[in-house]
């Protein structure tokens, strides 16, 4: 049984939209290249041909992966998410205890998780360790130096 994960609408979208582009695009244009190689002659020495069905075969691989991916996602409601406790689309502005340094996540789910934008996986080690923390509330974080303390300072919903 496939794991249930959590989207937002645009990030649903952005898979429906990449399996869209695999099986409109990119399956095509390996069936025109296995056509192409079929055409050449000899199979049995042809690298273009098993090149083109090596090819075909990682595609409908991933093809698969992302539908089993798809019919198992669930789009988080916001609207009915406990505002006062760090959950999945929350942002979440903590300090660091040891450097006072002030940093603010996104707490997304893991498909979606973008450092350069703030989000963060809710399956990293900062975003379990943050989840279901309060304002006011330390969490301890384990990371490859030891554990960090970090101290919810606020939470928002955007």
């Amino acid at each position: 049984m496939s794991k249930i994960n959590y989207y937002t609408e645009e990030g649903l979208k952005k898979l429906k939209d990449e399996l869209h582009e695999m099986e409109a695009v990119e399956r095509p244009k390996i069936s025109k290249q296995i056509g192409e190689a079929r055409d050449k002659g000899d199979l049995s020495e042809n690298a273009e041909y098993d090149a083109a069905k090596e090819a075909q075969g990682i595609l409908e691989m991933r093809i698969a992966k992302l539908k089993d991916v798809i019919a198992n996602a669930r789009v988080i409601d916001d609207s009915e998410i406990d505002a006062s406790r760090a959950l999945i689309l929350s942002t979440v502005r903590i300090k660091n205890l040891k450097t006072n340094a002030e940093q603010r996540y996104m707490l997304v789910a893991e498909n979606e998780a973008d450092l350069k934008a703030k989000k963060i996986s809710v399956d990293s080690p900062i975003g379990k360790g943050l989840l279901g923390k309060s304002v006011g509330d330390i969490a301890d974080i384990e990371t490859p130096n030891g554990i960090i303390q970090f101290e919810v300072l606020e939470i928002t919903r955007e």
